[in-house]
């Protein structure tokens, strides 16, 4: 069973397009991937086609009546099977606090309705706070993808993750799995360069090969409601997303 969680702790960092196009990968693998979007801001559920106006048919209502998920699944045209959210997901914490029936929440209901199945990837797609949402993705996860542009401010937002998910680790009693991805990755720039070497000095081969360069296509292919395989499919965004699962997939991180 492999469910990721896709987060940091900053913004603007390639969160979302990492998601989105590494579950359009595995859709054109024919694995039927599940994504759960749990930001307030929705742009997983917007691209998709799957943005609800009613919070009800969100990942909102497990949090407000327990819903089953499987009765929130929307089938995206690309093959992804997707569980929106809702702008008032920015409630939860000051609604419902931090105890842990509500952190737990997610993987509760993963575990009663024995999803993801058949072989099936789950990828979580996190908003950039250490909230109830966020500390809900990490409980229910076997790893995670830290998405680090190629900046300092990004490269000490993965750091802080790090320290969040080692403090946790007596909480759920094992080590999650966590890969470190370099976005936005200008091989012009030196500050790429050093980004990436203390990437590496920090977190040693826990970085991904697979590096994702600067491209206009993944930039401008969610103004489309696409990602980048639907908008591009022979662009270099498209190529490294590919290089990217088969990666993951021969490292054993996606089972």
């Amino acid at each position: 069973m492999t469910i990721i969680a896709v987060f940091n702790q900053k913004g603007g960092v390639g969160k979302t397009t990492t998601a989105l196009n590494l579950a359009a990968a595995l859709a054109r693998r024919e694995r039927a991937p599940l994504a759960i979007d749990l930001d307030p801001q929705a742009q997983f559920s917007a691209v998709t086609g799957a943005r609800a106006d009613s919070g009800d048919d969100t990942v909102l209502s497990l949090f407000q009546r327990n819903r089953p998920l499987h009765e929130l699944i929307r089938q995206s045209e690309g093959g992804i099977g997707v569980i929106p959210s809702h702008m008032e997901l920015s409630k939860v914490d000051s609604l419902y606090g931090k105890g842990f029936n509500i952190v737990n929440r997610l993987n509760a209901s993963l575990q009663a309705e024995k999803l993801p199945h058949n072989g099936q990837a789950v990828l979580i797609d996190c908003s950039p706070l250490v909230s109830v949402l966020s500390l809900n993705a990490i409980f229910a996860s076997s790893a995670i993808i830290v998405p680090i542009s190629a900046d300092y401010l990004s490269l000490e937002g993965a750091a802080r993750i790090a320290k969040t998910l080692n403090a946790l680790e007596p909480v759920l009693k094992r080590r999650v799995a966590r890969r470190y991805l370099l976005t936005r990755f200008d091989s012009r720039r030196r500050m790429a360069w050093d980004v990436l070497r203390s990437a590496e000095q920090q977190f040693g081969g826990e970085v991904c090969h697979t590096r994702i360069a600067e491209n206009v296509s993944l930039a401008e292919s969610p103004a489309f409601g696409k990602n980048v395989f639907e908008h591009a499919p022979n662009s270099r965004g498209a190529q490294e997303y590919l290089e990217l699962l088969e990666e993951l997939l021969a490292e054993g991180f996606i089972e």
